[in-house]
């Protein structure tokens, strides 16, 4: 396969959103949405996606920015990861965000990615980004999923002929953060929530987001609801910096005393969407914080986990994680 050499297309820069949303309903599927380009490039040099057109969105100002809103905040879906991190309103009322943000990748590859893009991106499985005729590319045959596949980094739950993951390491803390997705469309705006935006192989397994062809995210809104919790967030890579999550954990908790009154806790790199353990939630609520609850939250956490040949080692991982989030948060 040829390597570092995109093939040719059209480029767009539209400068406001209703020019790139007339640009995505004329194009069709024959369109690609960019905004930091970081996956994005990487499927075009390795001639594995080939639009026709390329969407920049990086020229759109109503895309841009962390704002406070009645009850929250809003962040555009092309503000960096950098700012994000940075961000001194996020830091003080939901550093859990800003903890998930400053462990992407490197602080390079941070300074150009979005939060959109981050939450957007593919699945990371290795046969399907070398171009194979997997499920999740239209064929009929998972790769990793075989006696000899490499799979160390594929799913323990709700495997649905692919068992690809969700890469990202801010999805878990939006969805813990309970926020809200707003996507564009020719029809006009509609909002979902964050645990709702992806979706696995049971329902599309050529997609791994709501969003359809002609629609684009523009932001992402938190509620107070969450605002001053006690967080937790922690990532398990093969190196610390540039690589995707074995297993994150993204946690947001209120206490009463030593109590958990509430909490949500979700994690990454175990199902193709961020999974959110609500089992672990309701084992939990009312237990003080003490290491038999942390104990129970993860043995909790791994119930129904059904390892590949070799990724076994992510259930004692993500118990461990969860117990680390209860007991540390």
């Amino acid at each position: 396969m040829t390597k570092d050499m995109m093939r040719g297309f059209d480029l767009y820069q539209p400068a406001n959103l209703e020019n790139a949303l007339s640009l995505v309903d004329r194009l069709g599927q024959d369109a690609w949405l960019m905004a930091g380009g970081n996956d994005s490039l990487d499927w075009f040099k390795d001639r594995v996606k080939n639009p026709a057109a390329l969407i920049d969105l990086l020229a759109i100002d109503s895309l841009k920015g962390i704002r406070e809103i009645a009850g929250g905040i809003e962040l555009g879906a092309t503000t960096t990861l950098t700012e994000i991190a940075g961000s001194e309103l996020i830091r003080s009322k939901y550093s859990l965000l800003a903890e998930a943000a400053s462990h992407v990748a490197s602080p390079q590859i941070r300074n150009v990615s979005t939060i959109g893009g981050n939450i957007c991106q593919d699945t990371r499985c290795w046969y399907y980004r070398s171009g194979l005729d997997c499920y999740r590319a239209g064929g009929q045959k998972c790769y990793a999923d075989t006696p000899e596949g490499m799979n160390r980094e594929h799913c323990l739950f709700a495997a649905d002929r692919c068992v690809a993951v969700s890469p990202s390491d801010t999805a878990p803390a939006l969805v813990a953060l309970d926020a809200t997705c707003v996507i564009a469309g020719p029809q006009g705006q509609r909002s979902v929530k964050a645990e709702d935006f992806f979706i696995g192989p049971a329902i599309d397994i050529e997609r791994m987001t709501v969003l359809e062809d002609n629609e684009i995210l523009t932001a992402i809104q938190i509620p107070d609801s969450w605002a001053g919790a006690r967080f937790y967030f922690e990532k398990v890579a093969d190196r610390k910096t540039w690589d995707f999550p074995l297993v994150n954990v993204a946690s947001a908790m209120k206490l009463n005393g030593n109590i958990i009154e509430d909490i949500r806790i979700v994690c990454s790199g175990v199902e193709c969407v961020p999974k959110r353990l609500t089992v672990v939630e309701s084992v939990v609520k009312g237990s003080p914080v003490d290491d038999e609850t942390a104990s129970l939250a993860g043995q909790s956490a791994i119930r129904g986990a059904t390892p590949l040949n070799y990724n076994h080692f992510k259930i004692p991982l993500l118990d461990n994680l969860v117990m680390r989030a209860i007991r540390n948060s």
